[in-house]
């Protein structure tokens, strides 16, 4: 069976700027999934990448992005 790098990650953006950030988001290669969510956080993403390494970067990438305030990165095992 193959290895599977994935993740989900809860964001908490800027106020306004939840839609913008989805849609930023969905560019990012490897994001398969990004859900607005209503409750603490705002959005859920769901990453999968081949390599440890590419999972990596794409978290690195969603926490650049400036209007994200905080995130909760759950790595699947």
């Amino acid at each position: 069976m193959a290895e599977r790098y994935a993740a989900y990650v809860l964001v908490v953006t800027s106020v306004g700027k939840e839609q913008e950030v989805a849609e930023q988001l969905k560019q990012l290669n490897y994001v398969k999934r990004v859900e607005n969510v209503y409750g603490e956080y705002d959005l859920v993403i769901e990453v999968e990448a081949p390599n440890s390494g590419e999972l990596k970067n794409v978290l690195e990438q969603v926490r650049r992005n400036s209007s994200i305030m905080r995130t909760v990165t759950l790595i699947m095992m």
